[in-house]
């Protein structure tokens, strides 16, 4: 029944996302204020600005401020280590070798490949005194400022949140389909890709929905991440299912009531709530299945077995949509 491709084609697409965008506008912005200002190792400020850009809000004000703390402490060791002990690569080395377990220590070790840069500024200059401390100081400012700025834009992934919704509710509606094929006639023709599709699909939905909460940074909801969580939940139980129903032997009257309500799930998977409909037709399913005689071999035995349990999961599978939002009962029906 569920047979995978042996040769998976794909395409090469090379897409310029919005980091790049923020990246190219960036540097060259960062550059041209600390050279305007006068900043020497201007060209550090674009370094510092690059490594500042993050995917997210939440993401951006925390680096920055790892980077900017970590640049602090950078300037004072280097003050300690090359006016004490000297200008050497030797002295860099012991600096990095007590610096990197510092940032470390204070969690901001994020920050160690920015003011890096820092260091190697004041050690190339041979001396450090407050007016190239301050001048340093400015560099930091500009280049992580400019990185910080780009970052308060952050584009909607509510049109990426979408497709993937609807990506995934089709998936749901062809391994509904299908369960309803085979527990009908056994159809052993789909390749089940929907179901890792499925697994990509959530699994970049959740990464996406986190990265949205972290651009809201007072947001504590989302409407989203419900959803999703809810279709996982959902997901487990369709694989649980799966096996099931390879294993019927046979069919026969029930078997058919069956397929037919998997089939009408199938039609109906979008967002809107109409499950107590289907539960409902559920508990008439079920009852029709006690009432009928009594498997008379083994082979009987295990067809009705299986599709008791089938018939616990699928049950489940509409409890939890009841219970991720209010019935919407005045539209069409939904699982």
């Amino acid at each position: 029944m569920f047979k995978k491709d042996a040769i998976c084609k794909g395409e090469i697409n090379v897409k310029i996302g919005y980091r790049t965008i923020k990246t190219a506008i960036g540097t060259p912005v960062a550059i041209s204020i600390a050279q305007l200002l006068g900043v020497t190792n201007f060209v550090s400020a674009g370094i510092l600005t690059i490594l500042c850009i993050q995917p997210s809000r939440k993401r951006s004000f925390l680096s920055a401020w790892h980077r900017f703390l970590a640049c602090i402490i950078a300037s004072i060791y280097s003050v300690v280590f090359f006016e004490l002990i000297g200008y050497s690569p030797i002295v860099v080395g012991i600096m990095l070798a007590v610096f990197i377990p510092t940032t470390v220590f204070l969690k901001i070790a994020p920050g160690i490949t920015t003011s890096s840069v820092i260091i190697l500024n004041l050690y190339s200059s041979s001396y450090i005194n407050f007016s190239f401390l301050m001048d340093q100081f400015l560099l930091i400012i500009v280049g992580i400022g400019t990185g910080l700025l780009l970052n308060l834009y952050m584009p909607s992934l509510d049109k990426q949140l979408k497709s993937h919704q609807k990506k995934l509710e089709g998936n749901f509606q062809v391994i509904l389909y299908e369960i309803a094929l085979y527990i009908r006639d056994k159809n052993k023709t789909w390749d089940g890709k929907e179901i890792t599709e499925c697994e990509e699909l959530l699994e970049e939905a959740t990464e996406l929905v986190e990265r949205d909460l972290e651009n809201h940074l007072f947001r504590s909801k989302h409407a989203y991440r419900d959803y999703f969580k809810m279709r996982a939940r959902q997901f487990e139980l369709l694989q649980r299912m799966l096996p099931l129903v390879t294993r019927l032997p046979n069919q026969d009257y029930i078997s058919e009531k069956i397929a037919q309500f998997f089939e009408e799930l199938s039609e109906s998977v979008h967002p809107e709530n109409t499950a107590i409909l289907f539960l409902e037709e559920l508990v008439e399913l079920q009852k029709e299945f006690n009432t009928e005689e009594l498997p008379t071999s083994r082979e009987e035995f295990e067809t009705r077995a299986n599709l008791y349990r089938l018939l616990h999961e699928i049950e489940d599978y509409l409890r939890i949509k009841r219970k991720y939002k209010k019935s919407d009962i005045k539209t069409r029906a939904s699982v």
